[in-house]
């Protein structure tokens, strides 16, 4: 059994582990709706883990932040250091393509130090978390997106010091057993801001300007809509919950102060909108935050055009970048997504935001199984366009993955759209195929599809428009450093599986 009559100040020793990942590039793994295997790294910073380790600190735990991904640091140095550490807990984010590795680690850790236990936590392990349990050591698996709450629930049972929240799967001797359902009612405005110096957030970065000092923040789980198919949050967030206004601005104020950071993502499943965006603002420009920081975020365009206003206010307030979906420039497609947009709002936005001085980000998906190539190559089409006009600054291609938990994934098995003899040979959903029969169209085209959207960034035109704007050297290492980025992912689309 796993509860211990643990002395009142007892504090456990905890390790949150992102070890290295043997495969096909750099992991694409934390704080991600996908994954991908990375030809050149780009480290996402995992707010709500971070948050987690914050948490549990500031409860009197000790708490180890190990990213070896992040670090480039060799399988064999973690091993080592959970031998050395022989931490009390070990806690594993996973993803689909990744979680039968994530199994082989847990089984090394027990190795090492048999009498740490070990908690495996993600959409994929929310979606199935019986199949983790039987096909696996772990000792513990958490359901639902707050990672935080859960495992300070988590932690406070082990010691004695109270019941395990809903949403945990454990083992009693032979038998695994579980706690329901996981609850998303708790309040975000109650957690400290994340400290950054024990969760290494130097370490994490993308393609932006002022790369450093970068910090990532998180002003809500995880999105307005919340209903698109394809989305694997869908399946770890079923609620949309945000910060106070305040809470998020004096965040920045103290990232500001403390490390100096001049630019800021917010990584929201979409940014909120309406009047707390406004209000966001206005609170960025009386505190003079839109003087020291460059902020941008995922956003909708339809939540943009139903207030226009809000776009140029935006601009004032330090607004650089939005990053927003496209998915596919087919309505019939958006609707059985059930995105909830029209490819007309989503023009309409783009050229609205960028008229008044901001970049847009464009993500794409192709491999659609009810869509026919002229579908596909509408999208691709359209895209190229929005950037041929300069509505567009940047554009993402992904395939189309269906994540067990998500609708989509069920609407693949129930159709028979798996391409696979085994639809549960998780390791091939790692988009270096495509995992769904495309009637007409073959693998290697889809992956092509994707690898033509970025080329697409080295036409004459494109890059003609990039270098006609470089002002300041940090111009010039900003586009050196998005052409870079480019060949990753030519690359990457190129690993298709024999």
């Amino acid at each position: 059994m796993w509860l211990h009559d643990y002395p009142e100040e007892f504090a456990m020793k905890i390790m949150i582990c992102y070890p290295a990942l043997q495969g096909k590039g750099s992991p694409m793994l934390t704080q991600n709706r996908q994954f991908q295997w990375m030809s050149i790294g780009s480290y996402i910073y995992p707010l709500v883990p971070a948050s987690a380790a914050t948490l549990l600190q500031q409860h009197g735990h000790d708490v180890l932040w190990y990213d070896g991904i992040a670090q480039q640091l060799p399988y064999e140095d973690f091993l080592k250091t959970v031998e050395s550490e022989k931490p009390d807990l070990a806690i594993f984010e996973t993803k689909t393509p990744v979680v039968k590795l994530h199994w082989t680690i847990v089984d090394d850790v027990k190795q090492v130090s048999p009498e740490t236990k070990t908690v495996l936590m993600g959409d994929h392990v929310t979606a199935l978390p019986v199949e983790t349990m039987q096909n696996s050591s772990v000792d513990f698996v958490l359901t639902g997106g707050d990672y935080d709450f859960s495992l300070k629930g988590l932690v406070d049972a082990i010691s004695g010091k109270g019941d395990m929240p809903g949403g945990i799967y454990f083992r009693d001797g032979a038998s695994v057993k579980n706690t329901g359902l996981f609850s998303l009612t708790h309040d975000l405005n109650s957690l400290p801001f994340i400290d950054r110096d024990l969760t290494k957030a130097h370490l994490y970065f993308e393609k932006w300007k002022k790369r450093d000092p970068f910090r990532y923040t998180m002003a809500g789980r995880d999105c307005q809509w919340g209903k698109c198919t394809f989305c694997s949050w869908t399946t770890t967030y079923t609620n949309f919950r945000t910060r106070t206004v305040d809470s998020l601005l004096d965040e920045l104020e103290m990232l500001v102060e403390r490390y100096g950071v001049q630019e800021i993502f917010d990584d929201t499943g979409n940014f909120p909108a309406g009047n707390w965006l406004r209000k966001f603002c206005q609170g960025m420009i009386e505190r003079g935050l839109n003087k020291k920081i460059l902020f941008s975020g995922n956003m909708r365009f339809d939540l943009l055009i139903k207030d226009p206003s809000i776009i140029p206010l935006m601009k004032e307030a330090g607004f650089r970048k939005v990053k927003s979906g496209l998915e596919s420039a087919n309505q019939a497609t958006l609707d059985r997504i059930k995105k909830n947009i029209k490819v007309e709002d989503i023009i309409e936005g783009c050229r609205l935001a960028t008229e008044a001085g901001l970049d847009i980000q464009l993500t794409v998906m192709v491999g659609y199984p009810w869509e026919t190539r002229d579908d596909a190559v509408r999208t691709l089409n359209l895209a190229r366009e929005l950037m041929a006009k300069g509505h567009a600054e940047m554009l993402q291609s992904t395939v189309t993955i269906p994540y067990p938990g998500t609708p989509l994934y069920q609407e693949a098995r129930d159709n028979g759209w798996i391409r696979f003899e085994d639809p549960e040979a998780w390791e091939r959903y790692d988009m270096t195929e495509p995992v769904m029969i495309t009637p007409g169209i073959e693998p290697e085209e889809i992956m092509k599809m994707c690898s033509d959207i970025y080329k697409s960034f080295i036409t004459p035109r494109f890059i003609w428009s990039k270098l006609s704007k470089i002002r300041t050297l940090e111009d010039l290492s900003y586009v050196l450093r998005g052409g870079r980025a480019v060949l990753g992912h030519i690359l990457d689309f190129a690993k298709i599986r024999s």
